[in-house]
Formats: C-alpha cells, sequence, structure tokens
C-alpha cells in the first residue's frame, strides 16, 4: 500500500503540471514564431503581435487564475475535513486518536459514551483501560487486537499506527483505535455452542460380575437401583437416553452441560460404586464422550474411541475425546478381573490364524526391556516355534537384570544366538511375510524400535498396561486387559488356548513365571485368580521357583544401598515417600532397575500411601512411582509425560534438575489432594 506522503506527492505533482501548461505552449508557439520567420517574415510579424497578446492574457489568467484555484481548492479540503469530522463523530464505532504515551488526541462522539467520562480527549486511554499498556508500547507495523470489556460489553479493540510526513519527530506517531462491540456476536456464539448436541456411550464395567456376587432374589433390586442412579444422572442434565444393551448406553446431551459435569468431576462414578444391598464388588462405570466441531458422524467415532481407551484404562472412569485432546476423570479403582476366558481364548485362535498366515515373525517390547517384556517375548517365540515359523526376538540393550534369562534363551534354543537381534538387524528382516508383535506397551514412542511399526503391515498388539496417547492403533489384533498383573499372564493364557500341543522348556516357562512374580512383587501386588492360575500353568511346565528365588536374590551392595537410600527418603505430607537415586548399579540402566526397587520396598513402610524415587540418568530424570490402593500414581505420572498403573507407574521428564521434578510431583500431589 501506499503511505500518506507517497499519495500526497503524486497530487502535488499533477497539479503542478496542470498549471504549468500555459508556459509549455507559450513555448511551443514562439518556437514556431521563430520558424516562420526564416520562411515569410511579413507573416512572422503578424503572428508576433498574435502571440504577444496571448502571452499577456495567459499570464494575467495564470497569475489570478492559480490564486483563486488554491483559495478554493483549500476551501474544499476544509470543507471535507469538516465533513469528514462530523462522519466521525456520528460514527458508530468508537474511535480515538492517541500517541504512544495513550494521550487521547481525539475522538469521536461513540468513544464519549462508552468511556463514561468528562473531557475523555484531555485524558490518558490507559486510565480508562489499563491494560493497553503493553499494546501501545509493542506496536509495529502490524494492527495489533485486544479484547476489552466496558460496562457489560464486549469489543474487539484494533490498534493501527498511523505515520504521516507532515507530522514532525518531536510528535511522535498518532495511533489508530477501533473499538467494535462483539457483545450480540459472541452471545450467540456462547449460544450456539452450548447448544450443539454432545454424544456420549456409558458401559457398566462389571454388571455380570456384580450381579454374580449377590443373591438372586436381589439381582432385580440391583439392576433397578443402578437404573434408578443412572436414570437421575441424565435427567440431570436433560440427556436423551437409548439402552443399547442391559449393561450399555447411549446418551445425547447439550454441551452446556459439559462444564457442570467437569466441574463436579463427573460425581456419578462415585454415585454408582456406592450402590451397595450386600455385593461385595462395587459397581462401576466407564463413560466415553466425543466432542467434534466439523460434524456429528465425528462425534460418534470419538465417542468410540473414548470409551474404548476408558474401558482399556481399566474402566471406572471418564474419557472426554476432542479432535486433538483427550481429558481422563476417575479411575481411582483397580480394573475389574473377568472371571470369564473367552476373550483369551478368541485371541489365542486370531493369533494362531495370524502366526501360520507369516513365515517370519518379529516379537518387541518396550525399551529397557525388564523381565516382563522379556518373559512375554519368550512366550510368544515359543508359540510361534510351535506353528514351525522363524521368529526374533528384538532387543536393543541388555540390562543385568534379564541377561541371565537371554544367555540361557541362547543356549537352549532353536535359534540359539540369533534368537535375539538389534532393531538395526530386524528392519533388515522385514518383507511382505513378515509379522510383528509387540508385547508389554501399547504406547509408540516406548516401544524397542519404532520403525519398526511404520515398515511391516501385520502388527498384534498384546499388552496389560493402561492405555494412554501415543497408541499403536495399526494393529489387525489387539489384547489390552489392565486388570492382568501381567503381560506374561496374559500370554500364558494364550498358551493354553494353542489349538497345537504347546511344548515349553523349562527354561521359557521360568522367563515368564519371573515375569509375573517381578510385576506383582512376589504377588503382593496386581494378584487375582487368573494369576495364580497362569503361574500354576507355567510351573506344570517346568518353572522352577527355587531357582527363580535365588536369581532373584540381591547383592550385598545394593541391599545396602537401598537401605542407606530409604534412610534418606523425605516423607511429604506425612504419608508420601521422596527418595533420590543417585548411585549404584553397573549402568544407568541398572541404576533405573534399582531407583524401581527402591521404591517397591518403600511401600513397606507403615503409613506410606504412595512413593516417589528419582533417578537422573543423563537428561532424564527417571521417576518410579509406587502405591497400595489410597493414590493412582498412574494419574500423576501422566501429568508428567508418563504412564503405568494405578499402583505402578513412571514417567521420564526431560532437562530438568531432580529437584525441579520433586517440585513438580509435590505440585500435581497437592492439587490432587486439595482438589
Amino acid at each position: 500500500m501506499k503511505s500518506d506522503g507517497q499519495s500526497k506527492q503524486e497530487i502535488s505533482g499533477k497539479l503542478r503540471f496542470y498549471f504549468a501548461w500555459p508556459i509549455v505552449l507559450c513555448t511551443i508557439l514562439i518556437a514556431m514564431n521563430a520558424a516562420i520567420y526564416m520562411i515569410d517574415a511579413d507573416a512572422a510579424i503578424v503572428i508576433s503581435m498574435f502571440l504577444l497578446v496571448y502571452i499577456i492574457f495567459a499570464t494575467i489568467i495564470y497569475t489570478f487564475g492559480k490564486v483563486g484555484f488554491n483559495t478554493e481548492l483549500v476551501q474544499y479540503a476544509m470543507r471535507l475535513a469538516k465533513t469528514e469530522k462530523a462522519r466521525l463523530n456520528e460514527m458508530e464505532v468508537p474511535y480515538a486518536i492517541v500517541d504512544e504515551r495513550g494521550n487521547i488526541h481525539w475522538c469521536n462522539n461513540a468513544f464519549y459514551d462508552i468511556s463514561n467520562a468528562d473531557n475523555v480527549d484531555r485524558n490518558s486511554l490507559l486510565k480508562i483501560f489499563p491494560h493497553f499498556e503493553n499494546a501501545l508500547s509493542s506496536l509495529g507495523e502490524d494492527d495489533i487486537e485486544e479484547i476489552a470489556v466496558k460496562d457489560d460489553r464486549e469489543y474487539r479493540v484494533v490498534f493501527r499506527k498511523n505515520m504521516s510526513e507532515d507530522i514532525s519527530e518531536n510528535q511522535g506517531s498518532k495511533i489508530s483505535v477501533f473499538f467494535y462491540d462483539t457483545t450480540e456476536i459472541n452471545a450467540l456464539l456462547k449460544e450456539n455452542n452450548e447448544n450443539k448436541m454432545i454424544m456420549g456411550l456409558l458401559y457398566i464395567d462389571n454388571y455380570e460380575e456384580v450381579l454374580d456376587n449377590v443373591d438372586e432374589v436381589k439381582r432385580s433390586l440391583l439392576s433397578a437401583l443402578i437404573e434408578r442412579k443412572l436414570t437421575k444422572f441424565t435427567q440431570s442434565i436433560d440427556a436423551i437416553t437409548k439402552k443399547l444393551e442391559k449393561d450399555k448406553y447411549i446418551i445425547i446431551f447439550k454441551n452446556k452441560y459439559l462444564e457442570k459435569l467437569e466441574k463436579d468431576k463427573f460425581s456419578i462414578l462415585d454415585e454408582v460404586k456406592s450402590v451397595n444391598i450386600g455385593n461385595d464388588m462395587p459397581v462401576t462405570i466407564s463413560f466415553g464422550i466425543g466432542i467434534s466441531k466439523e460434524s456429528y458422524t465425528q462425534s460418534s467415532d470419538f465417542a468410540r474411541a473414548a470409551i474404548d481407551m476408558a474401558l482399556g484404562r481399566g474402566g471406572d472412569q471418564v474419557v472426554i475425546k476432542e479432535k486433538d485432546s483427550i481429558v481422563y476423570f476417575g479411575g481411582k479403582s483397580q480394573g475389574t478381573e473377568k472371571n470369564t476366558r473367552v476373550k483369551a481364548r478368541v485371541k489365542a485362535h486370531a493369533l494362531s490364524e495370524l502366526i501360520e498366515a507369516k513365515d517370519n515373525v518379529l516379537i518387541m517390547g518396550h525399551k529397557n526391556s525388564d523381565t516382563d517384556a522379556v518373559g512375554a517375548a519368550i512366550g510368544v517365540y515359543r508359540i510361534c516355534k510351535t506353528f514351525n515359523k522363524t521368529a526374533h526376538i528384538v532387543i536393543n540393550d541388555i540390562s543385568s537384570s534379564i541377561a541371565p534369562t537371554i544367555e540361557k534363551m541362547k543356549a537352549t534354543s532353536e535359534n540359539g544366538e540369533e534368537l535375539f537381534v538389534t532393531g538395526e538387524k530386524a528392519l533388515g528382516m522385514v518383507d511382505k511375510d513378515t509379522m510383528l508383535v509387540v508385547v508389554d506397551v501399547n504406547n509408540r514412542k516406548f516401544v524397542e524400535c519404532e520403525e519398526l511399526l511404520n515398515k511391516v503391515d501385520t502388527i498384534v498388539l498384546l499388552d496389560h498396561h493402561r492405555q494412554g496417547e501415543n497408541l499403536i492403533n495399526n494393529t489387525v489384533l489387539s489384547y489390552i486387559e489392565p486388570y492382568a498383573s501381567s503381560s506374561c499372564e496374559l500370554v500364558a493364557e494364550i498358551l493354553q488356548y494353542i489349538d497345537l500341543d504347546v511344548k515349553m522348556t523349562s527354561t521359557e516357562a521360568a522367563a515368564m513365571y519371573s515375569g509375573i512374580m517381578i510385576d506383582t512383587n512376589n504377588f503382593l501386588t496386581k494378584t487375582g485368580v487368573r494369576t495364580f492360575e497362569a503361574a500354576a500353568f507355567l510351573k506344570r511346565n517346568g518353572a522352577d521357583v527355587t531357582k527363580i528365588r535365588k536369581e532373584f536374590r540381591t547383592e550385598m551392595d545394593e541391599f545396602k544401598l537401598k537401605a542407606k537410600v530409604a534412610s534418606m527418603a523425605e516423607i511429604y505430607r506425612g504419608c508420601f515417600a521422596f527418595a533420590r537415586c543417585l548411585e549404584g548399579g553397573k549402568n544407568d540402566k541398572d541404576r533405573a532397575i534399582l531407583g524401581a526397587k527402591i521404591a517397591n520396598e518403600l511401600m513397606g513402610i507403615s503409613n506410606v500411601k504412595a512413593s516417589f524415587v528419582f533417578t537422573p540418568i543423563e537428561n532424564k530424570i527417571y521417576i518410579s512411582a509406587r502405591s497400595i490402593d489410597e493414590l493412582n500414581v498412574q494419574v500423576l505420572m501422566e501429568k508428567l509425560g508418563g504412564g503405568g498403573h494405578l499402583s505402578v507407574a513412571g514417567a521420564q521428564p526431560e532437562n530438568v534438575t531432580i529437584e525441579e521434578a520433586e517440585n513438580m510431583v509435590k505440585v500435581i500431589l497437592d492439587t490432587m489432594i486439595d482438589g
């Protein structure tokens, strides 16, 4: 765009050219007269007389006409400026001209009306709107917009700098300030947003299990009480409800009720759990809500994804999914163990068909593989060998905790030294007949080799962790059960339902048994009936519990170090143990494992509700979080980018000091407890 100075220069140049035409024309006529003298002197004399008269009249007209024209032009400009000023005064949009300090040089009547102040043009804009200071000081060539509220009216305020050449440097630049009233528009947008319909799917997590837990005569009463709680809840939000199955509902309600539910932290979760007519097992529900600004079809898809995530995280929670965000509520109770094994049998049959259709199987766990990941991978390896398929386990770094198991497997397996391969080597093995089985992890950022997820078309996922963000979603078969104690437990159940006769070696059975034992802290946490049944199956297949126990005994130096760290632990708020693992272990990975062991040990202290051990490794702080049943450490660790289970979780914040990491956990704890 042209500046005011450039425009004025163009206009001035045109006017000068207009007034110069008599001079130009006289010059041309004089030259013509001179040429005629060379042809005919008499004729030239006559023409010269007429030319002299023309020059006299042209000079008189030019002199007096220019003065009159300038006077008329000035008067026209004054009339135009007066008209413009009147129009600006009458303009409905409040408008003011200020300097960089906010002093008001001029304003229209509409601005007087919204300012409600006398002699407003002698005051400063900052006295009326103090928060405009940053906008005035930072204004450059581009406009700046701010929001202002005055007398219950909302305004979109635009600041525009006007630089003029006729303003001296001492005067500085002037700033135009426009106030656009957006009250009605915002009210309509808010009303439209509040009335937008939201779709939700509500499932009763353990309907069958709770009914089986009470006397037959009380079952109808229990069902009625649950139904009453849900009906009261849906009526409170004016929702449309449709019962899909005996334990599944579709709920449609207005967006304006969502904020109320969030403030209430979805108290329906606790209200349903309060239903008790003698049932030992509390009733829990999962609620998945989908929100989309684009279409109701997408809202439906988001709701289904949300309910799947809620169930995958163990149930008893609400998941709200939008396009780019996921919010969780609840999740305070442990996942309910299912008595039926139908799902395990179906997954085993599906896995068998997939393995039979492929020639090469790669098995992968998570980074810094632990005993559970390696044990589950070995169990899947045994299934592959039962079908006479080539199988390899992908692992990059071997820690001291899994080194003995790996050495034994190399010595006893059909593959020998080729059983375990690095991620780089595994990428070279991929072809169209390759299948990838991921165990003990569902977050694509934490797998041993993320490139394999993009290169292999057929992916199977077997895991016991609660689902979070970055879920591996391009799978052909997914078996995620948060109720399970470990991935080894899931694989042990699948092994029992493989159609062919699976013959495990004692080394393989011991590796899987070790995975269950470590993840349950010697069968003290997250154990259910099916956990012990899986352990019994592995023991029947040759797992020697005595040898396993000997292998996992602690060395004296490590025992002393754990005692030293525990003795220096800080007790926060009287029930949360904070400790630092700054030494020990043969390498960084062993030290991280040591930190997890110390976190387990701290939970043996009376009145400790949760333990947090901080282990600095390179530019990360490895946080191991443990609890029994009084704090959901998974929710806490998710706020730091980690995850895990209700009672076992962890996170790895980067580029922070150990003191900063401790303060981060304390702030979240304070928020969870006080809130």
